[in-house]
């Protein structure tokens, strides 16, 4: 082969990476347009005070017109294939070599790489460019787009009715999502055994694992309204609360019914050994997930309190940025699940680090995280409605998506009806969850980001195909028909204005001092109701007396709370600005001691003076 022949074959390689370029630039671009064209909808929804759709239905709308367009809008050609049979023996597909390397008989002095995919799917290399470039490489949502929507869930927590309505938030999101799994995985087992037809290459594993990621919940929609309207706290706080719990419950499932799956070899056999196994592995992965996020979170907490990068606000809210998101590569690079572990640095984050930041620093973090949050949402439920008609290995079965409406629906009324009876058993009169809030919860259940995620994580068969045609239609009809429903809802059960409620946007990512406040009722509501239970007593003391002091510059200050016997180390942990606080802290406590005391022997003196006056005025002699 000659000189101007490998002149002639990198030339073409040239044209066609800069024909893939402009493709996928091309594509970039149309996402781009449509999410403004999203933004200028909303604004004229809210303007013309339109509330049937919400911004997430948009998204999919647009999204589905624009699959509509890349689907039956260009012509559809079929790429160069070529088909090749190795002498290989393949017992798992790990056998599979990753790399082919080609030759051709007419080049033999050059070789060409190719790497492997997936599986061969039905219809695939039928297909157009923008078509192909449009299908995204799942990884992208779980580690560029996923991240900051759970982090900002943890960091814009209203934590005062978050945690006094923990109890609750935790038997919803824990119990509530595992009964909502193995209801929805039952129902879905005895749809295949009816229709044999899908019992060929539907196992109940794979039910079971429909049910985990089809019960995590993503009521954004439902959150939006609820910004724009008077509502319960306490409501709020139990959906919020929810959603942000039950998407780490249901993906540890997920993963723990995968494993399950994979270590028996037999998906419709029952294996008592390998089921403890994955019941171990699954405490292990959340543990250990929310112990990375936990302690990343505290390890910005002290580099934000010992170090002065608070007098540069930019690199401030670039550090704390980049070592938010670095929590969700440490644990992912460890082999746990990293959407747990950035949920709980976001929730540490927002306790600890917050305090210690610059006021610009503050305000930036929630404007950035918010702004992320907003856009990597609209560009997912885009991409859910763009996946409808792009997708080219969809399979449709009827009867199973049916089965699967009435499944959620009935696993939904299983978790919330039964729990929220139990929990009212705990509960004041005044605190109880109503018949309304339950049918409102209830309601709220919406299928979105998530549940998509995980159904499009892995599509190598033909049950993980039906798994993600039936999640795009769960998550469209929710998001669409309830969402759009909200405000109505809302009016119908007639919880638009409440007795208790507040804007929920007026609880803000305070620093709240639950010791030192004398002026909130409801902070000490919550702390009695914290103290009711010893091992909320005992975190309330331990982050009062040592957390608080050692992330921020909390009063009082580790040598004030801490034994005399510790004050050389304590010392080194309290910043030059505790020591000058925990100053004023103590002469202001003095000073508010003395006049207690001051107040005290007044009102000793001018009782005994009215006791004297009433024995004087009672004495028979006098009278």
């Amino acid at each position: 082969m000659g000189f101007a022949d490998h002149e002639s074959i990198e030339f073409s390689q040239d044209l066609r990476k800069l024909h893939d370029h402009i493709v996928d630039s091309t594509n970039l671009l149309i996402f781009i347009f449509l999410l403004i064209l999203v933004i200028l909808t909303i604004w004229l929804f809210k303007h013309k005070r339109f509330p049937y759709l919400h911004e997430t239905g948009l998204a999919i709308i647009y999204g589905s017109l624009f699959g509509i367009i890349i689907r039956y809008g260009f012509t559809r050609t079929n790429k160069k294939s070529l088909n090749l049979v190795a002498n290989l023996t393949l017992n798992d597909i790990r056998d599979l070599p990753e790399y082919v390397y080609l030759a051709i008989s007419n080049n033999t002095q050059q070789k060409f790489v190719y790497g492997y995919k997936h599986p061969k799917r039905t219809n695939e290399l039928a297909t157009q460019d923008f078509e192909e470039k449009a299908t995204f490489d799942p990884e992208i949502f779980f580690n560029l787009l996923l991240p900051p929507i759970i982090f900002h869930a943890g960091y814009s927590m209203k934590k005062k009715h978050f945690f006094k309505n923990f109890g609750a938030i935790l038997i919803f999101a824990i119990i509530g999502t595992t009964i909502s799994s193995f209801v929805t995985g039952g129902i879905m087992y005895a749809c295949i055994s009816v229709f044999r037809s899908m019992k060929d290459y539907f196992s109940f594993t794979d039910c079971l694992f429909f049910g985990a990621i089809i019960s995590a919940t993503d009521p954004v929609t439902v959150l939006a309204i609820f910004n724009d309207h008077k509502t319960n706290v306490n409501l709020h706080a139990l959906v919020f609360g929810e959603s942000v719990l039950n998407d780490a419950v249901s993906i540890t499932l997920a993963q723990a019914i995968e494993k399950y799956s994979g270590a028996t070899g037999f998906k419709n056999q029952f294996d008592l050994y390998q089921f403890f196994d994955c019941v171990y592995t699954l405490i292990g992965v959340f543990f250990a997930s929310f112990a990375i996020g936990s302690a990343m979170g505290c390890f910005t907490a002290l580099l934000t309190k010992f170090t002065y990068i608070r007098q540069h606000p930019s690199l401030e809210t670039a550090l704390f940025i980049l070592m938010s998101y670095s929590t969700f590569l440490a644990s992912e690079a460890a082999g746990f699940t990293g959407i747990i572990s950035v949920l709980f640095n976001g929730i540490v984050q927002a306790h600890y680090t917050f305090n210690n930041l610059s006021k610009e620093s503050q305000t930036n973090t929630k404007e950035v995280f918010n702004l992320l949050n907003f856009l990597s949402e609209n560009f997912i439920f885009i991409y859910i409605g763009i996946t409808v008609f792009t997708y080219r290995s969809h399979q449709w079965e009827i009867s199973f998506i049916l089965f699967s409406i009435i499944a959620i629906l009935t696993a939904r009324a299983c978790n919330i009806y039964p729990l929220s009876f139990l929990i009212n058993l705990s509960r004041s009169n005044e605190n109880k969850i109503d018949l309304k809030m339950q049918h409102f919860l209830f309601f709220s259940g919406l299928r979105g980001a998530m549940a998509f995620a995980l159904a499009i994580r892995n599509t190598s068969t033909q049950a993980r195909r039906l798994i993600l045609s039936t999640t795009l239609v769960l998550v469209i009809l929710t998001v669409i028909i309830c969402g759009g429903l909200t405000s109505k809802m809302i009016e119908w059960l007639n919880m638009s204005k409440p007795t208790n409620s507040v804007n929920v946007d007026e609880d803000e990512l305070d620093d709240y001092d639950e010791e030192d406040s004398n002026d909130g009722k409801e902070k000490s509501r919550l702390k009695s109701f914290l103290r009711k239970f010893n091992i909320f007593k005992a975190w309330y003391s331990f982050d009062r007396k040592f957390m608080k002091p050692l992330l921020t510059d909390h009063v009082p200050a580790l040598t004030d709370t801490m034994p005399k016997f510790l004050t050389p180390i304590t010392k080194f942990l309290t910043t030059n600005e505790q020591f000058n606080s925990s100053n004023q802290y103590s002469f202001s406590k003095l000073d508010n001691s003395n006049y207690v005391n001051q107040l005290s022997s007044t009102n000793s003196i001018v009782n005994k003076f009215d006791n004297t006056e009433l024995q004087l005025n009672h004495d028979p002699l006098l009278a």
